[in-house]
């Protein structure tokens, strides 16, 4: 059966429907949690509020973009208030490897290592580090990024390049031995 007609299935309350759309895409969707809210069990409860409040809105979803772009969307929304209410200042980033930006200004010296750049991510301020890991991390454009952090794109540009230029700055410090 095919995904469109899972959630057709789904659109009618169909719970072995529900089911199986959770089986495909769960696992996906707690890798994303998780490198928001860096804890297993924060990461799963996010991950049920999403794929509930997804069931909840499925009526809602027109198939303009795939359902796991439209189910990531809310999962990170959820994240995001989940930090929010924390009020945690720290992102942690557990994947092992980072998207390749087609952008030189993203370019960092051969030696430094991904933990390094995870460490440095971390440092940044919140409304820096949020922008940077989604664009960088998570793939979203600045269109996406505002719309996800309810900002306007002037803001989420601003952001990013600043983000990216204390990034850069907590890089070049732990290279030449002046960072921690």
């Amino acid at each position: 059966m095919s995904t469109a007609d899972i959630i057709k299935k789904c659109k009618t309350n169909n719970r072995k429907a529900q089911m199986q759309l959770y089986k495909q895409y769960c696992n996906g969707m707690y890798c994303v949690a998780m490198r928001f809210l860096k804890n297993e069990d924060d990461a799963e409860d996010v991950v049920q509020e999403a794929f509930i409040n997804a069931f909840e809105k499925i009526h809602q979803y027109r198939g303009e973009v795939t359902f796991g772009a439209w189910l990531k969307k809310i999962v990170v929304h959820k994240c995001l208030d989940f930090i929010k209410i924390k009020k945690d200042k720290y992102v942690a980033l557990t994947e092992t490897n980072l998207r390749v930006v087609e952008d030189d200004d993203w370019l960092v010296e051969d030696t430094v290592t991904l933990q390094q750049i995870k460490f440095a991510i971390a440092q940044l301020p919140s409304k820096y580090q949020c922008v940077v890991q989604l664009y960088l991390i998570e793939g979203y454009d600045h269109s996406e990024t505002s719309g996800i952090l309810d900002i306007t794109e002037s803001a989420c540009r601003t952001r990013l390049l600043r983000g990216k230029g204390l990034l850069k700055e907590l890089l070049k410090e732990k290279r030449y031995g002046t960072g921690s």
